[in-house]
C-alpha cells in the first residue's frame, strides 16, 4: 500500500488522538484504532506504520469484513496446493506478505472465533501455519487493528476472545467523531472543496453563508468520508460564479424516490402531484372545534420526524439525539405516526 495521505484537523480532541498514535508508532507493539465509520482509522494506521522503524517495509491491509468466513483464514495465513477445493497452487497469506512490516486488520470484530484463535497464536508466538501445511513459518509482523465496535462488550457476550483483546490492546487510539471535533468541519470542507475545484479546473472562491450554515448544522453520522462526498458533490454541481452556496446532504432526497411498501420492502415510486396553490384549511371532525389545530400539529410533528430521520440517514439513535429526545421517546413518536419502518 503506497499512497500519499493527509491527516487534517486542528481540534484538541483530534490532535490528542494523533499524538497518542505518534507516540505509539515508535514501539514495536500492537495498537487498536477505534472509531465510527469514516473517522479515518486507516489513515491513522498508515501514520503508525510510517512513523515506525518499519516504515521502509511492507504495509499490508486486510479488511476482515470483505471476505466470507470460509476464506478468512486462507487469506490471513495462506495455503498449500490441494489444501481445499480450488487450491491448485500454494499461496502466501497476508502475514507472510507483511513479514518485516505492518499488517493492518480493518473490521477486526468480524473475525470468527476460529480465526481469532489462529490470530492469537500468530501474535503471541510469531508463527503461522498455512492451511494444509505440517510445519509453522516464522513471521515478524507488527499488528495494527481497527474496529467501530466496543470490543470489551463483545468479550462479555462471548463473541470475542478476551486473551486476544488483551494481546492486541497494548495501546488503544480512539478517534473522535467529526461532531466532537470543534472547528474541523470547515477546515476539512475548505480542503476538500479547494481540491475538487482544482480537479475540475474551477477557481476556488470558498463557500457562501447558506452552505456554511448547512455544513456546520449537520451532525455528520458518516464523519469525514460523508463530509468529503457532500463537499465534492456541491463543488461540481455549482453552476454559478462566486462562492459555492448550496449543498445537498442526502443525495437520495427526492420527491420521486421509491416509497416503502408495508413491511419495509421498497416499491415503486408513489405518484407525486405538484401544485402552486396555497393549502386550504384542514377539515374538522364533527363535534370537535379543535380538530383543525390538532391535525396541523400532528402533521407538523410527522414532517419534523420524517425530516430528522432523513437527515440522520434513518439511524434512530442519531435522530433521537438530534431532536433532543430519548431513544424510547423517539420510538413512541415514530410508532404514533406510523414511521417505524421509514427508510427500510
Amino acid at each position: 500500500m503506497e499512497r500519499a495521505t493527509q491527516v487534517i484537523g486542528q481540534s484538541g480532541a483530534f490532535l490528542d488522538a494523533l499524538e497518542l498514535a505518534s507516540r505509539a508508532a515508535a514501539l514495536d507493539r500492537p495498537v487498536l484504532v477505534i472509531g465510527e465509520r469514516g473517522t479515518g482509522k486507516e489513515l491513522v494506521a498508515e501514520r503508525l506504520h510510517r512513523l515506525s522503524p518499519r516504515w521502509d517495509q511492507p504495509l499490508v491491509v486486510m479488511n476482515c469484513a470483505a471476505l466470507p468466513e470460509t476464506l478468512i483464514e486462507a487469506e490471513l495465513f495462506g495455503h498449500e496446493a490441494g489444501a481445499f477445493t480450488g487450491a491448485s497452487k500454494s499461496r502466501a497469506g497476508r502475514f507472510e506478505e507483511a513479514d518485516g512490516g505492518t499488517l493492518f486488520l480493518d473490521e477486526l470484530g468480524t473475525l470468527s472465533m476460529a480465526a481469532q484463535d489462529r490470530l492469537l497464536r500468530a501474535v503471541e508466538y510469531g508463527e503461522i501455519t498455512r492451511i494444509g501445511a505440517s510445519r509453522p513459518t516464522r513471521v515478524d509482523v507488527r499488528i495494527v487493528a481497527a474496529t467501530n465496535e466496543h470490543l470489551p462488550d463483545r468479550v462479555e457476550q462471548g463473541t470475542f476472545r478476551a486473551d486476544l483483546l488483551d494481546r492486541l490492546s497494548f495501546e488503544v487510539v480512539t478517534l473522535p467523531p467529526l461532531r466532537a471535533r470543534a472547528g474541523d468541519v470547515l477546515v476539512l470542507a475548505e480542503f476538500f472543496g479547494r481540491r475538487m475545484a482544482a480537479e475540475i479546473g474551477r477557481e476556488w472562491e470558498g463557500f457562501g453563508p447558506t452552505a456554511l450554515d448547512a455544513l456546520t448544522d449537520y451532525r455528520w453520522p458518516g464523519n469525514v468520508r460523508e463530509l468529503r462526498n457532500v463537499v465534492e458533490r456541491a463543488v461540481y454541481r455549482w453552476a454559478h460564479t462566486g462562492p459555492v452556496d448550496a449543498v445537498q446532504i442526502d443525495p437520495f432526497a427526492s420527491p420521486y424516490r421509491p416509497a416503502p411498501l408495508p413491511g419495509g420492502i421498497p416499491g415503486n415510486a408513489a405518484p407525486v402531484q405538484l401544485t402552486t396553490e396555497e393549502p386550504g384549511p384542514l377539515p374538522r371532525e364533527d363535534g370537535d372545534a379543535g380538530a383543525d389545530f390538532k391535525s396541523r400539529v400532528n402533521r407538523f410533528e410527522r414532517e419534523l420526524l420524517s425530516r430528522a430521520l432523513a437527515d440522520s440517514r434513518f439511524n434512530q439513535r442519531a435522530t433521537a439525539e438530534a431532536l433532543g429526545l430519548s431513544y424510547d421517546q423517539l420510538r413512541h413518536a415514530l410508532k404514533r405516526h406510523e414511521l417505524l419502518g421509514a427508510g427500510g
